[in-house]
């Protein structure tokens, strides 16, 4: 039997979801919910038109509005959320009022945990709730679950991932890809990671280091940004010895941007400036924004995992790659991608009764099965083991 999905929110994220859904959700409808009808109107024609069938429906929808939006979704197997993440726990209260599984983007743990918090909610209406999906945190993390399951003892797992411009300009050599408050939010407090088997506060902009890629992507360099391992180091604490997360962007850029930071640039509580009283976040913003946006972005994602351990009882190391562009036929950017299909996966698997009922964290889903459904989206992902082998004397 076909499904009829919902994706809340039109902006790029959400019609790359609706995509995907209709391509290979085998479904009946597509709803795209939207508080802004025209936008959403636009978005479904475009997916319709992509696919060569009258499936998508743009409507609008008032997120904060949770017994209209129950009302939009009433009917829905599942529902993908792409919107900011301060409406997901009303969204996920409707979802589960109307017995829809659903998937969202995430961006912000403790909201992350609010969720989870329903687990037993979403079982009694037999669905399945999971936060946090995207490509950071979501694919990065399901790329990570996949390499452990490589090895037969997993003890450190390294992440580092980001979305970079094919043809980077300086002075910036950056676009933003997503939204310019999730960009900032990234860069400002503490990841949470796993060191020496317990959950460990670090700062953003630690751990600097530099990486090589294939070209011409070539060298880039990573550091510590917030909220990329969601609620994974509480789940692998004392399972792995070591966990990190890092972004990736090209050289230059984390010099720039933690200068920015220790001006106080990212602070949003709000100071006086002469007669005006404004948050240095949205003047920040403000300046920011006209810079490193643009009309069309040509993109590239870059994701490394690298899972440390033992197999066969000898050392052995689990690597994963994926480097995915922009596609010209679509007109999608690596971003939408790698972040819209990775949540509209996992509602389609949570649509197919494919995971378990209930609110469970992403970590929870096996990484080989959302691997196998980006495979089949044609996005290439490597996976290599070596083993480190002894020689007696």
């Amino acid at each position: 039997m076909d499904n009829s999905y919902a994706v809340v929110g039109s902006g790029k994220q959400g019609v790359a979801s609706a995509y995907d859904i209709a391509r290979f959700g085998k479904a009946d409808k597509v709803i795209l919910a939207d508080l802004d009808l025209t936008a959403a109107t636009k978005a479904a024609k475009r997916v319709n038109r992509l696919i060569g069938d009258d499936i998508a429906e743009g409507v609008k929808a008032d997120v904060s509005n949770r017994s209209r939006l129950a009302s939009v979704l009433k009917g829905i197997d599942a529902v993908v959320s792409a919107v900011p993440y301060r409406f997901n726990l009303d969204i996920t209260k409707a979802a589960i009022r109307v017995r829809a599984s659903m998937s969202d983007m995430g961006g912000h743990t403790g909201i992350v945990r609010k969720q989870l918090a329903l687990d037993a909610q979403a079982k009694k209406a037999g669905i399945t709730i999971v936060p946090d999906c995207g490509m950071g945190p979501g694919l990065n993390i399901s790329l990570a679950v996949h390499a452990m399951s490589l090895l037969d003892r997993p003890k450190e797992v390294l992440i580092w991932d980001g979305g970079l411009p094919q043809d980077p300009e300086p002075p910036w050599n950056y676009v933003c890809t997503f939204s310019l408050g999730g960009l900032t939010n990234e860069y400002d407090g503490h990841a949470y990671f796993i060191r020496n088997g317990k959950v460990t506060e670090v700062p953003c902009f630690d751990g600097y280091e530099t990486l090589e890629f294939p070209e011409p992507i070539g060298k880039l360099e990573a550091f510590v940004t917030s909220g990329g391992l969601s609620t994974a180091p509480w789940t692998f604490e004392g399972k792995l010895q070591r966990l990190e997360n890092k972004t990736l962007r090209y050289p230059g850029h984390v010099a720039q941007f933690k200068a920015f930071a220790q001006l106080g640039l990212l602070e949003q509580r709000p100071i006086k400036a002469g007669k005006t009283v404004i948050a240095p976040r949205d003047v920040f913003h403000a300046l920011l924004a006209p810079r490193i946006t643009r009309p069309e972005i040509k993109d590239v994602c870059v994701m490394r995992v690298r899972c440390v351990g033992e197999k066969n009882g000898r050392p052995a190391t689990a690597t994963i790659e994926l480097i995915d562009r922009y596609d010209e036929k679509t007109g999608f950017t690596a971003m939408q991608r790698l972040t819209g299909w990775h949540a509209s996966i996992v509602a389609m698997l949570a649509a197919k009764g494919k995971l378990p009922r209930g609110a469970i964290s992403v970590e929870k889903i096996p990484g080989k099965l959302i691997i196998n459904e980006f495979r089949k989206r044609g996005i290439k992902i490597t996976t290599r083991i070596e083993k480190t082998t002894t020689t007696k004397t």
